[in-house]
């Protein structure tokens, strides 16, 4: 790691408060949008979004550069402290799979077809029948173009699992598209 950030880190473990504000004002952002995918209100995502930093400011003792960035740390906190929110305050989601969809016979393989206005609706609509922690495996990949070890180290798995779980989602995606407009 280079000495600036050895030396911002240091800041942040002494409750500089610059340090603190420079901290929220670079990555505030990208977290908000970690959260914003998996929490549906804005007025939810803004409580999560403060949540995610005040815990990631009192355990910043044990941040570990060696295991992932200072970036990568706090999206890890923000994926749980999201999906946490969903599970608490959202108990009656109910999300689809392709037995509910009746798909278990279809094709495994998407046909290629060309980007248009209707195939992006569709494929938001099928993301949002997604369970969070499928939907945000997706945008982080996708989306916010992390690392299969980025994504694996923020929901607390290995790469090759995530791999299969981009597999088995983007069958499942194909699936709900195929079934929506068959």
């Amino acid at each position: 790691m280079e000495l600036e950030t050895e030396l911002f880190i240091e800041q942040l473990r002494k409750g500089d408060r610059a340090a603190c504000q420079r901290l929220v004002g670079d990555l505030g952002p990208s977290v908000f949008q970690m959260v914003r995918r998996i929490v549906e209100r804005q007025e939810d995502a803004e409580e999560v979004w403060q949540d995610v930093f005040v815990k990631a400011l009192r355990g910043i003792g044990g941040y570990d550069n060696r295991k992932a960035s200072l970036s990568t740390w706090l999206c890890r906190i923000a994926y749980h402290e999201s999906l946490n929110f969903v599970r608490t305050r959202r108990p009656d989601i109910v999300y689809m799979d392709e037995h509910d969809l009746g798909l278990n016979g279809l094709d495994d393989a998407p046909e290629e077809s060309a980007y248009d206005s209707q195939t992006v609706q569709a494929l938001e609509e099928a993301l949002e029948m997604l369970p969070p922690h499928e939907q945000a495996v997706i945008t982080m990949f996708y989306y916010d173009n992390m690392s299969l070890a980025d994504i694996a180290y923020i929901t607390g798995s290995i790469p090759s699992t995530i791999g299969s779980q981009l597999s088995r989602i983007r069958k499942k995606l194909y699936r709900i598209i195929k079934s929506k407009y068959a």
